[in-house]
């Protein structure tokens, strides 16, 4: 059986959900009770955080660029849970213009979807009663969004606090919390969002913190109980073509953004999972069949990727013989040199001729749809694909034979083409800036 569920999501990025719903897990959890995390939307940094908290791990679930078979086989992941949250992306309504595969990408899709009522995070600060207002307008805005309640988050005494529930009893609108203002508990963040759960050495000290500020601040008995969804166990997830049968995976604080619901279909097709780091100078395993260098922050990295000479050359040598691919991150290191942030040129591994830029950014952002023209591993040329695109870095020369033609949301095309390059000993390179999320149609 899948349990019931519910949406935690916000008006807007920055409320405090993510510590709302981190502390709701390890709250949970600390209570025993079994919760099936999901991350609505295309982040690739929460779920790491929605894991650690769980003891679950979470998946991303999006309407625009997965299909609805897709979306269903991973709600299947919560099979033998009490109960499911999931955490949404930006705002509760927010996606693009042209809908996708079976939405915009709102996390309100994914909320209708499922049948999860939404609980909604308000940031209470500078308001009162108004604060119900928009609470209201949320309630409203789409029929097949149901309203659980409402956490006011930054209340500042209980003055303001019983101004807040007064407006809110106007409208008829639950509150399931009141969190009072405190800065202690904010994860530090960079230009890509949270600084990721691994780099973060306090993270079971602040998880605790957020149970026991969730726990005293929160009425969980009467959040869990307007959990609604749930039923008989959902469809086989859809298949996922794994890049190569035994695959080396490059995972390290540089390079650590792959989709939670890729590697877990790789498995599940029977591939191997070979991983090494090379911020700590190791090679691709050697007995692998193809290399896979995820995103993540080369940037931040790039004097020691430069010095690893045991990685670039194993890496090197790999790639004579072998196909390697690299998203985004794991793209720039594939190339020929990246500056940093200071000005500073490094050396990468020059298995492609592309050079990026952090000295002045750029900002790149939001949903790519692909048709390959060449091959990449797990996907064959004319193959369309769909991922996304999040980053700062200034493309300053991408001379290689393009990959794909790429464009956006609303269907514009999108110059950053990816390339790819044959190798001498029949091995290929190929990079993208986006990162894979499926497969589709045209």
């Amino acid at each position: 059986m899948i349990p019931p569920g519910l949406m935690i999501s916000a008006p807007a990025s920055g409320t405090g959900k993510t510590t709302l719903m981190l502390g709701l897990l390890a709250a949970f959890r600390a209570r025993g009770v079994e919760v099936q995390p999901f991350k609505g939307g295309p982040d690739y940094i929460d779920p790491a955080f929605h894991t650690a908290a769980s003891g679950r791990a979470s998946f991303n679930l999006d309407s625009w660029s997965m299909e609805r078979a897709r979306i269903d086989g991973l709600h299947g992941n919560a099979e033998g849970a009490d109960l499911i949250l999931a955490e949404g992306s930006m705002g509760l309504f927010d996606g693009v213009a042209i809908p996708g595969e079976c939405g915009n990408g709102a996390s309100a899709d994914i909320a209708a979807m499922m049948g999860w009522p939404v609980v909604l995070v308000l940031d209470a600060s500078g308001a009162a009663q108004s604060v119900a207002a928009t609470a209201l307008g949320f309630a409203r805005m789409r029929d097949d969004v149901t309203l659980a309640g409402v956490v006011l988050n930054r209340v500042a005494s209980p003055r303001h606090e019983a101004l807040i529930r007064a407006g809110m009893a106007s409208v008829g609108i639950d509150v399931l919390g009141v969190l009072p203002r405190r800065t202690d508990l904010e994860l530090p963040e960079r230009h890509l969002g949270l600084v990721q759960a691994g780099e973060q050495e306090n993270l079971p000290e602040l998880l605790a913190q957020a149970a026991e500020f969730v726990a005293e601040h929160v009425d969980l008995d009467a959040l869990r109980a307007a959990a609604r969804g749930g039923g008989q166990g959902a469809e086989v997830p859809s298949a996922v073509t794994p890049p190569g049968q035994r695959i080396a995976l490059a995972q390290d604080n540089a390079f650590a953004f792959v989709y939670p619901h890729l590697l877990a279909g790789w498995r599940a097709a029977g591939a191997e999972v070979l991983p090494f780091s090379p911020l700590a100078d190791e090679a691709p395993d050697p007995h692998a069949d193809v290399c896979w260098i995820p995103g993540g922050y080369p940037e931040l990295h790039a004097g020691r990727l430069s010095a690893a000479t045991t990685y670039r050359e194993g890496l090197r040598a790999f790639a004579e013989t072998r196909p390697v691919h690299g998203e985004c991150g794991g793209y720039m290191a594939l190339g020929a040199g990246l500056v940093d942030k200071d000005g500073t040129r490094h050396e990468m591994a020059g298995l492609l001729g592309l050079e990026t830029s952090f000295a002045k950014r750029k900002f790149h952002l939001g949903y790519r749809r692909a048709t390959l023209a060449a091959p990449i591993p797990g996907a064959p040329a004319g193959a369309l694909l769909r991922g996304h695109e999040f980053h700062y870095a200034t493309i300053v020369e991408e001379p290689d034979t393009p990959l794909a033609v790429i464009t956006d949301s609303n269907g514009l095309a999108v110059p950053e083409t990816g390339t790819w390059r044959a190798m001498p000993g029949g091995g290929r390179v190929s990079g993208t800036f986006f990162h894979l999320i499926a497969g589709g149609t045209a």
